[in-house]
């Protein structure tokens, strides 16, 4: 039966009860709430104020003082009252507000509607989720009672989309027409154990006419959640439906919660590197009426004074204030504010606060924590059907951010795709506006959902694919994609694949002031770039190194320069990253002169793994890892079937798979991963990516196994794409107490890859099991300066890490030495160098002499090491603290087959 009583058998019942429940109840109601909108103090804009949330953003405006519907084609338009809830104790409501037709030649008609959604979600969901629900009737709906173009209520289940006939109509229709208002009443009234609904409308000023309808509510449960505006087809020729002014909200049934209003203020992102800070704050869309001037505040702690430190224009497109102070004073922390005055109920300017911490940089702390993240996928695909709001709905992932904070981390890494261009809605292409709207209202739900962790942690974002709404992305070094060819003059190899042909052949598809506007509200904050040199289309680049509690980041964009397999492979009819030609050796797909981090970032990366002034350790951050560790059905072409791949049984391994050659991840092209892996351990860096959706550790190998770092992949935060690695045979080398899946490997593409752990999506037995079925998670690095020690940490999403049963994924922790960075076998040693007189252990570099390269570079532990070499010949090593005086050069150094040479002793 529906949950509200609406079968019509008891319709005689349930009217004739209204008078006993109203003779016998003895609530007594108190209008204890109240709310009242003020569009008509605000100027023209897409941002309707910090009380609502609006499904979606490019679907409501404020205009001429009134709030305006503006997209009438698509179904179930919402804007919820984000600082107002309805509580599960008896009370009473009411609601009234004005609305009209947007004036437009079109007649609506009985499908046409809008009017009030109550009891949207229910208080076991936070609020924000509740706050999503639009689009689809589904679980937790609520109930929707409003007015069609015909003048007659509606009430619909909104759980089921089922209508509900009203138990009494009494008055005249009022039909919605141009040039029209019409105010619409809803009054909710507890009776007993039941609730009494009744809603009216009438033409402005003509109350005496008044239409109305009512029903009664069985389950009092239902009325808790959210209240939202509703807005159902309707669309003039502009797409326009409705307009609403005075929506005015009391009683006891409410409550009032002034700390979930969103805005103006939607995030903060910040880092510190090298006593530079460096603070994006962002904005919704606000108005040219708007104010454009923000202000970072910081406050003395002897005083409790605050003054400002620094003053920024909003600027468009993305609505972002950047703040870059340097010196910036970074021994302590410092609680800010960013200031911005906003237009109030009164129509005066009113100073508004968002408040956070900026930490010191943790010099002295021996253990830095680093918790990193990839895919922040918001929801199951929505479709056209019913949708499971309560357990399909995954945003704000308040499980996995209240777990993470538990962690403690120094610095978080989001390593891409934190905007999914099709989550929760389809992307909107319809207008280059609308896709500049429809990504904020995207961005705007990561910072919704993460700000309690960025607006106090540092923070290293980094754009993907599916953030510049691509599903894959070869940059091409900023090319401009190609325009699609014409109906029948796709390669024959694309049948069937013709959606992959503009992104396979390389470039953005969106423009590139969008592309800018992207990488504007994600990295701003990052510390300058190396080479702020634009690429083609003048797009911009943000690789950089961050410099943070002595721990030097490289901060790598390994999409944006890389060539497309497509264009690079001529002949090998690949789609989608993957070549088409059956049983193909992966080691055929290499092209030498194919990009991977291109020049710029190699040139870069030397330098970076050379340069240990203040550091301890290094890492290089990518967007994913130099590997394809994944596999598949060998009945796929490509893996577009993944997402349908079913989880196994826990500790199952399926026969039937074979390894993939996907020229998307960092396998490819072999050449330059290569190229890439070898830089990177001159440095003795551990490295950490995503995207993969399959967490992992390896240790990479270029010429031999295990020459170069280690890496974690990071697990998605929640998982469209659950690959994973189950090879047709075990590894070589394969330990013994691991999954067979481990060992010695040479991935899809011929890479050198020794694998030590991954998580495997397996039957959890957790609900939701679409989200926890397909292994979700995010990892955590500790990096012990001391010890040179990294262990490396990979955590389910539903496991607490304070639980006396917490569990991470089988494979891990895993703790390695810094050195294991670089475990190239030696074939020559120098003489083991013993310092004295340093305060700290001093930094190791060693230079082939015949040819000037820098060989590597660390620092030791402690005061004494004996550097490897890689062939026989003579050295210089430089040794000592970078950037002081106390350095010190010893050339012509002969190396020996063997480590009995007589030490050399360096005295400071």
């Amino acid at each position: 039966m529906n949950q509200f009583n609406t079968d019509m058998k008891h319709a005689h019942f349930l009217i004739a009860s209204l008078f006993l429940f109203t003779a016998i109840s003895c609530d007594i109601v108190t209008h204890t709430e109240q709310f009242s909108s003020y569009w008509d103090k605000q100027p023209d804009r897409y941002w309707i104020g910090p009380e609502y949330w609006a499904n979606r953003l490019q679907d409501w405006q404020i205009h001429n003082g009134r709030l305006e519907c503006i997209n009438g084609k698509e179904p179930l338009r919402t804007v919820h009252l984000i600082d107002q809830c309805l509580v599960d104790k008896p009370g009473d409501l009411e609601m009234n507000i004005t609305f009209g037709k947007i004036p437009g030649s079109n007649i609506l008609s009985e499908k046409d509607w809008t009017g009030f959604l109550i009891g949207a979600g229910d208080l076991s969901m936070d609020y924000r989720r509740r706050s999503i629900i639009h689009r689809n009737h589904g679980n937790s709906g609520g109930l929707i009672a409003a007015l069609n173009g015909k003048g007659h209520f509606i009430f619909i289940d909104n759980a089921t989309g089922d209508p509900i006939e009203p138990l009494l109509v009494s008055g005249q229709p009022v039909p919605i027409r141009n040039d029209q208002s019409v105010e619409i009443q809803l009054e909710l009234t507890p009776k007993g154990d039941h609730y009494h609904l009744i809603v009216s409308a009438f033409l402005t000023g003509q109350k005496e006419q008044s239409y109305s309808a009512e029903m009664e509510i069985a389950d009092p449960e239902i009325l808790t959640g959210n209240i939202a505006l509703v807005a159902n087809g309707g669309a003039n020729k502009n797409g326009h439906s409705f307009w609403y002014t005075g929506w005015n909200i009391k009683g006891s049934k409410i409550k009032t919660i002034p700390d979930q209003k969103f805005g103006p203020v939607m995030g903060v992102l910040y880092t510190i590197s090298d006593d530079i800070m460096k603070l994006t704050a962002q904005f919704p869309p606000i108005s040219q009426a708007d104010q454009r001037e923000t202000y970072l505040e910081i406050m003395d702690k002897e005083s409790g004074k605050w003054t400002v430190a620094g003053t920024s224009q909003i600027i468009e497109p993305g609505f972002t204030a950047h703040f870059r102070i340097d010196p910036w004073d970074s021994e302590v922390s410092h609680d800010y504010r960013v200031k911005y005055q906003v237009i109030n109920n009164k129509g005066s300017l009113e100073d508004f606060y968002y408040y956070g911490l900026i930490v010191n940089d943790p010099i002295e702390k021996e253990e830095i924590v680093v918790a990193a993240f990839t895919g922040n996928s918001n929801s199951g695909h929505m479709g056209d059907g019913l949708f499971d709001f309560k357990n399909y709905l995954w945003f704000p992932h308040e499980d996995l951010t209240s777990y993470v904070a538990k962690h403690h981390p120094d610095l978080l890494v989001y390593t891409g795709d934190n905007v999914y261009e099709g989550r929760p809605t389809p992307p909107d292409f319809s207008s280059p506006q609308n896709t500049h709207l429809d990504y904020l209202y995207k961005w705007y739900m990561f910072c919704w959902a993460h700000s309690a962790l960025t607006k106090n942690i540092p923070a290293v974002v980094i754009p993907d694919d599916h953030d510049v709404y691509h599903g894959n992305i070869w940059g091409d070094g900023g090319a401009k994609a190609k325009p699609w060819p014409a109906p029948g003059e796709f390669p024959d190899h694309y049948k069937g694949f013709e959606g992959h042909w503009q992104q396979d052949q390389g470039g953005y598809k969106l423009s590139p002031e969008l592309v800018n506007m992207i990488e504007r509200t994600q990295t701003s904050n990052l510390p300058d770039p190396y080479d702020p040199t634009p690429v083609k289309q003048n797009i911009g680049v943000y690789y950089c190194n961050l410099n943070y509690g002595r721990i030097s980041f490289a901060v790598l964009e390994d999409r944006k320069f890389k060539s497309a397999p497509s264009v690079a492979l001529p002949g090998k009819k690949v789609v989608n990253g993957f070549s088409l030609i059956e049983g193909i050796d992966g080691r055929r797909l290499d092209n030498p002169e194919a990009k991977l981090l291109g020049d710029r970032q190699l040139r870069f990366l030397d330098d970076w793994s050379a340069d240990w002034r203040n550091v301890d350790m290094k890492v290089a951050i990518s967007q994913t890892i130099f590997a394809n560790l994944s596999s598949f059905p060998d009945t796929f072409k490509i893996d577009n079937g993944t997402p349908r791949l079913p989880p196994l049984p826990w500790g199952v391994i399926p026969k039937d798979y074979r390894k993939a050659k996907d020229m998307d991840s960092n396998g490819w092209p072999q050449t330059g991963r290569n190229k890439a892996l070898k830089v990177i351990r001159k440095g003795f860096a551990f490295m950490i990516g995503g995207d993969q959706h399959l967490g992992s550790i390896i240790h990479h190998g270029v010429d031999e196994w295990e020459d170069a770092g280690y890496s974690l992949c990071v697990p998605s935060i929640a998982n469209l794409w659950p690959r994973r690695w189950f090879p047709p045979e075990p590894g070589e080398n394969h330990q013994e107490g691991l999954p067979l899946y481990t060992g010695r490997y040479f991935d899809g593409l011929g890479n050198r890859v020794t694998v030590w752990a991954v998580s495997n999506p397996y039957i959890s037995g957790i609900e939701p099991t679409l989200l926890h079925d397909r292994a979700p998670g995010y990892g955590i690095v500790k990096f012990n300066k001391k010890a040179q020690l990294i262990t490396i940490e990979c955590w389910p999403r539903h496991s607490d890490p304070e639980s006396f049963e917490a569990e991470q994924y089988p494979g891990w922790p895993m703790t390695i030495s810094m050195q294991d960075n670089y475990k190239r076998e030696a074939k020559a040693w120098l003489p083991v160098i013993r310092t004295s007189g340093l305060d700290y252990p001093p930094v190791v570099q060693v230079i082939d002499e015949s040819t000037r390269e820098i060989i590597y570079t660390l620092r030791i532990r402690d005061y004494s090491y004996q550097p490897k070499v890689f062939k026989p010949g003579r050295y210089t090593v430089k040794i000592g603290e970078p950037g002081t005086p106390a350095m010190k050069e010893i050339n012509g150094i002969s190396s020996s087959p063997a480590q009995d040479q007589e030490e050399i002793v360096v005295e400071f």
